[in-house]
């Protein structure tokens, strides 16, 4: 079993909403099913860092639910900011078991073990907000950050963060959700939402203050899935 991860999959079969506009994202359906049909095995788990969907509700998303249920291995799905589908953990889990989706899990406040990899994270937010909004945004973020970390130590191995904001951009750090990476000792941290050459250009790629940053969105990985490790074990605590 293998951990991959991909962010920014942006699928539309349920809404108008085509992608193909933008540069880098032409036919970016089939190149992203050929690379996943070609590199994930039935026993692997994908993890999507957010950005997942355009349907604005469970029901408009069941299409792109049913395209990622027929591709191979498991599947654990994470908040973007374009996810307006998103609801409870109960409420998705309980829509998935009745439109018989067997293959994808949500992350939100828990954690997955997969092998020697405790995967934790959550959807993070605007590295360079400041209103009231925002900061509460922000303190809101931070805690769910912990507490899948916290769910994280229960189940052992090495904490991995995954995050669709990036938590630094060019220099600036969104100091919250970084401060909580480094009081939960993460080592290395995914992340997506960026678009584009010139954010791609400003992106975080490497070691930062002792932390390993790896930018993930679609357009950036050109639609491939990213290893993360090779493991031979899936476990929830949620």
């Amino acid at each position: 079993m293998s951990l991959y991860v991909i962010g920014d999959t942006h699928l539309s079969f349920g809404v108008n909403k085509p992608m193909d506009i933008f540069t880098g994202w032409s036919d970016y359906v089939s190149r992203l099913e050929q690379n996943w049909r070609n590199t994930v095995g039935d026993d692997d788990v994908v993890l999507i860092a957010g950005d997942i969907s355009w349907g604005l509700d469970l029901n408009e998303s069941l299409p792109d639910f049913k395209f990622i249920e027929s591709l191979p291995g498991k599947k654990i799905l994470m908040k973007g900011n374009h996810d307006y589908w998103w609801q409870t953990k109960s409420k998705m889990d309980k829509f998935f078991l009745a439109n018989e989706i067997s293959t994808i899990s949500i992350l939100h406040n828990n954690s997955y073990r997969i092998g020697n990899i405790s995967v934790c994270g959550t959807r993070g937010w605007f590295y360079d907000a400041h209103g009231e909004h925002d900061e509460k945004v922000i303190r809101r973020e931070a805690g769910r950050l912990k507490k899948s970390f916290e769910e994280a130590q229960k189940l052992g191995g090495e904490p991995v963060a995954f995050l669709h904001y990036p938590p630094v951009f060019g220099g600036v750090e969104c100091p919250e959700i970084m401060d909580t990476l480094r009081e939960c000792g993460i080592k290395r941290c995914y992340y997506g939402h960026l678009h584009g050459k010139k954010n791609h250009a400003s992106a975080v790629s490497g070691i930062y203050d002792g932390i390993e940053f790896y930018l993930i969105s679609g357009d950036y990985t050109q639609f491939r899935l990213i290893p993360v490790s090779d493991n031979n074990n899936f476990t929830e605590n949620s």
